[in-house]
């Protein structure tokens, strides 16, 4: 397993999706009335906020609740959500980058050094861990859109600049230019994305063995189940063969 938020595998096989899925929803909510409030409120003068359509519908949220938290960034009771960046280092020597959306700096921030430091990891300082990522675009659609050959056509015909494709589905990367032309161009294609969103892609990974492998997933999984944290990147790699036994 490669790692960003790729940990959603790991759920599908525990069977906690469901479980997750009014947090998820909550998250979502909360990405389509930023982004709605920083810009237009209408999805195609919007690229941000037609990015956050597009992963809400992915996650089957309902039409009235994605329309509820775009109508919220125009009321007066909307919160001043902000965004906020944290980096850390979990088991095993791998780098985290947890990216979040806050009404509360000073809460976010001690849910998120208790979830390191309960976990093997430490925070760090910003810029400790960032520099060994790029800042990048990312379209992932799931494996039905078509096999790798098809997809990584039609990824380098829209301009993409890399694609990976495994049994999980696809993810196609691209500059943070031309990340929502690629996605236009690709929708035509393969039709509508999982998600479009702006990455924080590794550099370099590090293979975790068992013993770390266990501790990382429960260090991801706690920073995932916060609320103001919208999505954790990391640079680590987990083998088949230690995902069957952790499973």
């Amino acid at each position: 397993m490669a790692g960003h938020s790729k940990f959603k595998n790991i759920m599908h096989r525990k069977g906690a999706q469901d479980k997750k899925r009014s947090a998820m929803f909550s998250k979502l909510s909360r990405e389509l009335t930023v982004a709605a409030k920083m810009g237009s409120p209408d999805p195609d003068m919007n690229p941000r906020l037609r990015a956050a359509v597009a992963a809400a519908k992915a996650q089957s949220m309902p039409k009235d609740n994605i329309q509820r938290a775009i109508d919220k960034a125009s009321g007066g009771d909307a919160e001043n959500y902000e965004e906020v960046r944290y980096e850390g280092f979990g088991p095993g020597g791998v780098s985290l980058v947890v990216e979040a959306l806050t009404d509360n700096r000073n809460r976010t921030a001690t849910n998120v050094r208790t979830a390191f430091s309960k976990n093997g990891g430490n925070l760090g300082a910003s810029g400790s861990v960032t520099h060994g990522f790029a800042r990048v675009g990312l379209i992932e659609y799931p494996a039905e859109a078509g096999d790798a050959e098809k997809v990584f056509e039609a990824a380098i015909e829209a301009g993409a600049d890399d694609v990976e494709s495994d049994e999980d589905g696809h993810e196609i990367w691209t500059s943070i230019d031309d990340l929502h032309g690629v996605a236009r161009a690709l929708e035509a294609a393969l039709g509508e994305p999982e998600s479009v969103k702006l990455a924080w892609r590794p550099q370099t990974s590090v293979d975790v063995g068992e013993e770390d492998a266990g501790l990382l997933i429960k260090l991801v999984d706690t920073l995932e189940d916060d609320d103001d944290v919208q999505t954790v990147w990391g640079n680590y790699e987990v083998s088949d063969a230690v995902m069957e036994k952790l499973a």
